[in-house]
């Protein structure tokens, strides 16, 4: 992901002389200072020229030198390569342009108040142009979002259909390939069934020589092709490999489950403060780098810690997205318990971050980014169910962290765009945007509430238990260490498994998707029954149920075991399935029951009615399937919203509810955490839940410990601080993995500044003899007027400190704390004691605290 420049460092340096407030524009600094007073420090430094570009540089301060009427700004041309141009992590950090130094670095938190604040001072600097051009800036300003929306619907759209057309083809070469063309899969080849049909050629009828027999010979291809499928998914998910230093301090990045922590970095004791910064540092622990891949698993967890403000560089790019299309692919095409709905939202959302490149509006502000990333994931679950309603509502309800109403509006607009272009695509020869068509032609019975109601029980139950069980099979199978260092190992083991178990018997033999449309669909005559759930009398129910719960329990179990695995895998609708087993079988039993007691004067004339029954178990199959979703995710009315944009049908819309609000109380009795939050919490991301508010009993002492003062920039004595000392405290900082931290700038103990960490290292990489420099952190008076200076002195560092940073008095209670890192997105607060500093607490410190209290307190 390309990062936004920082408000603070995005400011033009301040003149000799004062300048005419009329010409402030977009580009304006936040805090006008134009009398600043000059020192000049003489610390051995050269005079202050162009200095080479390291790690965070990109020139701040030279727009002098720069010729006025050249413009800064990349042509549309230049912006439609960097589109398409994959933006590494060290390229995302350098900059030829004053106004692009990067404010964020990997693995840290956005600061939504400066965002903001940057984006009202660009807001403003358009609304002061009142002529003609400056009215037409303003329009194609306001017309940038919609433009997103739009592309990205549109792309979102096409990427779905290439997905859709192409795992159906290859899904089929497992069983035979046809002989009219041979990228026609078995539907399209055979619109009446195989039975009929003499182009579709299994492999046993291909083939002349049959060693172990035609069956046997088509068991070996159906296995043989599983696990050449899933390895090669593997094998592509694997080169979105990235390797992480673990000076970061996180668990894991993946949905491994069981990474082991890294070794823990030494807490900074209150004591020993005599040691010095520099001591400190030659203590770092050699802990050993983190690796995730990026295009494995479903992504769904990091997009939501993404749109909450986390920087996950490279997640979202380019290469990302290619490859995870085509991994995903071989991997649903494999026939492993995986779904594709989950890896549609990543997919959408790295649409919508390439697509922020095209303006500077958006690329250059992570907080305008993420209003755009918020309609593309949005959009994904629209392609992905065919629901545009219930993508809005998925991102309201489980991704977007922040969502006004203008987002909304925009999402929707979005998810409209992608369902009609979906629509003209026609991927599934149907000219239907729904992934399966379902129409329920009879009623419900009231005395069928109390089987709804046990439905949603039993599946709310399973969506929690099949949580635990993901929690359990990461811990104890994925810790065995051949296991963790070769992912290919266990997605092999699992597609032999998978192709082993799933050959035998009909209903897991095919997709997912098919099978969730034969378990949903009604049992009448206009619908041929391909897999035989639909009895021709009472004697042909034992049989069916006897084929469900065998096929329920191998279902089960893949789908426990190849989530988690390195392929991209979605978890939607492989937990629909299992619960849509459930629910046939629960159908099919209150059908018999129905059919063996019709005397029975509550069924009233049931038994008799719809050619012997009015029980429909495809019903309970559907409403089932919701509530297991549920109890897995924890959706709730954005998943009574996409089951009824899948039926069409208003008559259940009541029993979809009460199933699936039943389903999430139970689910919560059971397990509080749904699988994003075990992923999130699992893979200790600093991500603070604004749905879920922790009871919190004390005030900030509790969590602010005694400050170091190697922690702090004292200017007691002098204003002017060694640059030697600073770059000590900043590595400290880094030790600890606060690249997203900050130095608290005191006088006699009281605050007067601070000074982020990204902005003191690019302060100080702006230095050319550092280990001589003393900087400057605080105005004071000029010592001379050097009007022939040009450009300001690189040791003045008080153009880079925030002067009023964010404080609360230690007394507060955390429950203020929590409104501010939540409501205001801060990354970190200082605490007061009776106007003196007293420490500071981080985000990631109180997301520490927080989960360690829930522990407590038996939430998670």
């Amino acid at each position: 992901m390309s990062q936004p420049a920082s408000p603070r460092l995005s400011r033009r340096p301040h003149p000799m002389r004062r300048q005419n407030s009329a010409n402030d524009d977009e580009r304006a600094p936040l805090l006008l200072n134009t009398s600043r007073s000059h020192m000049r420090i003489h610390g051995g430094a050269a005079s202050p020229g162009r200095p080479n570009l390291s790690r965070d540089q990109s020139y701040s301060g030279m727009e002098h030198l720069i010729a006025r009427h050249h413009s800064r700004r990349s042509s549309w041309g230049q912006r439609i390569v960097n589109v398409f141009t994959e933006r590494s992590m060290s390229e995302s950090k350098g900059s030829i342009f004053p106004d692009e130094r990067v404010w964020y670095d990997q693995f840290t938190s956005t600061d939504w108040v400066h965002d903001t604040i940057a984006d009202s001072y660009r807001a403003r600097g358009l609304r002061s142009r009142k002529d003609f051009w400056g009215r037409v800036l303003k329009t194609v300003d306001g017309s940038q979002g919609w433009i997103l929306s739009a592309l990205c619907g549109c792309v979102i759209a096409l990427i779905a259909y290439t997905v859709d057309v192409a795992e159906s083809v290859v899904f089929d070469y497992k069983d035979g390939y046809c002989t009219k063309a041979w990228y026609f899969d078995e539907k399209r080849c055979c619109p009446r069934g195989r039975t009929e049909c003499e182009e579709w050629k299994t492999w046993s009828q291909a083939l002349s020589y049959h060693p172990f027999g035609e069956k046997w010979t088509d068991f070996l291809f159906y296995v043989g092709g599983v696990v050449l499928l899933a390895c090669a998914s593997c094998w592509v998910a694997l080169w979105t490999k990235t390797v992480v230093p673990s000076a970061y301090r996180l668990t894991t990045l993946d949905e491994n489950l069981a990474a082991e922590s890294a070794h823990p970095v030494p807490d900074e004791s209150p004591g020993d403060e005599s040691a010095s910064p520099r001591q400190v540092v030659d203590r770092k622990p050699a802990n050993p780098p983190m690796v995730y891949y990026s295009a494995a698993g479903s992504g769904v967890a990091e997009v939501r810690v993404i749109l909450s403000g986390f920087v996950l560089h490279g997640f979202l790019g380019l290469r990302t997205l290619i490859f995870k299309m085509v991994s995903l692919i071989l991997s649903v095409s494999s026939g492993l318990s995986i779904g594709k709905e989950g890896p549609f939202v990543h997919m959408a959302t790295c649409v919508g971050n390439i697509a922020c490149r095209l303006f500077a509006k958006y690329d250059r502000n992570d907080a305008k980014r993420r209003e755009v990333l918020s309609a593309a994931a949005a959009a994904g679950v629209a392609v992905a169910f065919g629901a545009p309603l219930g993508g809005v509502l998925f991102g309201l309800e489980e991704v977007s962290y922040f969502f006004p109403a203008k987002t909304l509006f925009r999402t929707f607009f979005a998810c409209i765009i992608a369902a009609l272009s979906l629509k003209f695509l026609n991927p599934y020869g149907t000219h239907k945007i729904v992934m399966f068509e379902i129409r329920y032609l009879i009623d419900w019975e009231y005395f069928e509430l109390g089987s709804f109601i046990f439905v949603g029980v039993v599946g709310g139950a399973m969506g929690a238990l099949f949580i635990k069980a993901s929690k359990y099979w990461a811990q104890s199978f994925r810790r065995i260490r051949v296991i963790k260092a070769y992912p290919m190992l266990e997605v092999f083991l699992v597609a032999v498994v998978t192709g082993l178990l799933s050959y035998w018997n009909p209903l897991t033999k095919v997709s997912v998707q098919k099978l969730l449309l034969n378990l949903a669909s009604p049992c009448d005559r206009t619908r041929i029954d391909g897999l035989g759930l639909c009895p021709r009398s009472m004697d042909d129910i034992p049989s069916i149920l006897s084929t469900l719960i065998l096929a329920f329990l191998i279902k089960g179990f893949l789908t426990v075991i190849a989530f988690g695995i390195k392929v991209p895998a979605g978890i939607y609708i492989p937990s629909m399935v299992v619960g849509g087993l459930m629910g046939r079988i629960v159908g099919h039993l209150a059908q018999w029951l129905v059919l063996a007691t019709p005397e029975w004067s509550v069924w009233g004339g049931c038994a008799t009615a719809a050619d012997g029954t009015c029980i429909q178990p495809g019903v309970y199959g559907l409403i089932a399937a919701g509530a297991t979703m549920c109890g897995v995710t924890r959706l709730s009315v954005t998943l009574a919203v996409i089951l009824f944009e899948l039926t069409g049908s208003l008559d259940y819309v009541l029993p979809f509810s009460l199933s699936i609000l039943v389903a999430k109380w139970t689910a919560d009795a059971i397990e509080p955490c749904s699988i994003y939050d075990l992923l999130t919490n699992m893979n200790a991301y600093p991500f603070l839940n604004n749905k879920d508010k922790p009871i919190f009993s004390g005030d900030l002492s509790d969590l602010v410990r005694r400050y170091r003062r190697e922690r702090i920039i004292d200017i007691t004595n002098s204003p002017s601080v060694p640059a030697s000392s600073l770059r000590s405290q900043l590595e400290i900082l880094h030790l600890h993995g606060e690249l997203d931290g900050g130095l608290p700038i005191l006088r006699d103990n009281v605050l007067v500044g601070l000074i982020p960490a990204p902005d003191l290292q690019y302060a100080l990489d702006q230095l050319q003899d550092e280990g001589s420099s003393h900087c400057l952190m605080d105005q004071v008076q000029s010592f001379d007027e050097d009007d022939d200076i040009v450009g300001p002195d690189p040791t003045d560092f008080t153009q880079y400190i925030d002067p009023a940073p964010v404080a609360l008095d230690i007394r507060s209670p955390i429950d203020l704390a929590w409104e501010c890192f939540v409501k205001l997105g801060l990354r970190y607060i200082c605490v007061l004691r009776d106007g003196k500093y007293a420490g500071m607490i981080h985000k990631k410190t109180f997301v520490k605290y927080t989960r360690e209290l829930e522990d407590k307190q038996g939430g998670h």
